[in-house]
């Protein structure tokens, strides 16, 4: 068997970079990791061949040296941050392909009312949104308002670094109970000149749409919905379920239109909130990168980093073979955040819709272990170092905050 060429992967620090390397090394494709420091857990993994621990100053100085030692034909990034940086080099650098979107493609993504206004011509429901402005009277806005309302950032790359150098917490989201509270908040970001977007808070659960993008066709597809979030009102998916291929083919069909509109190539995932009792899908984002549920789609067989490496390095174009749709997965530390906030803490989830079934969390937490069709994040049999690397760490950073 010829071996393959050798790919470069950027972000080694988390789950969905393990889901990528473990991705790419199952199909026999030699990974080459660029890691912060050697604690990264991804560096321990059976499919991780190499690694180099990550240069200093723009990623333009250092990669282009790094292909021509390694000998690698793609490179693959996991951050936004990346991302933005990729995309201003070549689609190719050398025989290497820089599988990222264009700087265009991944502008009209990350601004969010971008994304919002191409789904409202696609047919796609958009939840009622507001950007704030200076020259806006904010008082009359607010009272023009339905609550309860979201506030989320339309360029998350593009503010943080200004919310840090005016030293203001960065805050995914916040929600909105009432128009003293949004006064309260616009005022918060008054000395930056910047806001978030506000949106309509839309009841429902988190259904996730991937497809894989090319030639304007989707290659690749796969749909889950989120169970739990960490934190509890709304984050990181720390137990996701597949759905039935079966189910939401024709909100699937709008989300490769969207997708089409917004002439996206490669991976994306187009985020809802599903309400079942009408049938109603709110677009919320389109994820224009690895997400963080990459790990379930992998257990599936929804080989999304697999598909752009041989679509575009190996020029295979015969369909993916179809995922599963019967499996669900953990996010086990976070998870058990979820539980001790939800057992310990209630007080602070900050989601006047949440529903608080502490014993029936309880009870579902511990009955996961014993599920057949229950996959993990992080954990493996047939590749457990990161997860033993995983677990030493936290106890280490345990015993670190019980020293006097």
């Amino acid at each position: 068997m010829t071996a393959l060429p050798g790919a470069i992967v950027l972000g080694l620090e988390n789950a969905i970079g393990l889901a990528v390397v473990r991705d790419l090394g199952r199909h026999g494709v030699p990974v080459h990791g660029i890691a912060r420091d050697c604690a990264s857990i991804v560096t321990a993994s059976r499919y991780c061949t190499d690694w180099t621990q990550r240069p200093a100053g723009p990623i333009a100085d250092w990669l282009p040296g790094l292909i021509a030692r390694t000998g690698a034909r793609a490179v693959l990034a996991i951050s936004e941050t990346d991302l933005l940086q990729l995309s201003t080099l070549p689609a190719m650098i050398g025989d290497c392909h820089i599988l990222v979107p264009r700087p265009q493609q991944l502008e009209r993504v990350l601004d969010k009312m971008q994304t919002l206004q191409a789904a409202t011509v696609a047919g796609l429901r958009v939840p009622q949104t507001w950007q704030p402005h200076a020259d806006e009277d904010f008082a009359a806005r607010t009272a023009q308002m339905r609550y309860p309302l979201v506030a989320k950032w339309s360029n998350p790359p593009e503010i943080m670094g200004l919310l840090e150098r005016a030293g203001l917490e960065w805050i995914k989201t916040d929600y909105i109970r009432d128009a003293a509270q949004l006064l309260a908040l616009l005022d918060r970001y008054a000395p930056i000149g910047r806001w978030p977007l506000i949106q309509q808070y839309c009841r429902g659960v988190g259904l996730g749409q991937m497809l894989y993008m090319a030639g304007g066709q989707a290659t690749l597809r796969f749909q889950h919905r989120r169970l739990h979030e960490w934190p509890p009102e709304g984050g990181v998916s720390t137990l996701c379920r597949a759905e039935p291929v079966n189910a939401h083919g024709a909100q699937m069909a709008l989300s490769e239109k969207l997708l089409q509109a917004l002439d996206w190539e490669g991976q994306a995932m187009v985020e809802y909130r599903y309400e079942p009792d009408s049938g109603h899908y709110w677009l919320m984002e389109v994820n224009g990168r690895f997400w963080g549920s990459l790990p379930l789609a992998l257990h599936c067989g929804a080989d999304f980093a697999w598909e752009a490496y041989r679509r575009t390095v190996l020029r295979q174009t015969d369909p993916a073979p179809p995922p599963r749709d019967d499996l669900r997965a953990r996010y086990m530390v976070p998870e058990t955040k979820r539980l001790a906030r939800i057992l310990l803490a209630p007080g602070r989830i900050d989601d006047p819709f949440f529903r608080r079934r502490p014993v029936v969390d309880l009870v579902a937490y511990l009955l996961a272990f014993f599920d057949p069709r229950a996959r993990y994040y992080v954990f493996s049999r047939s590749d457990p170092r990161p997860w033993l690397r995983d677990m030493v760490q936290i106890v280490r950073k345990a015993v670190r905050r019980e020293k006097p």
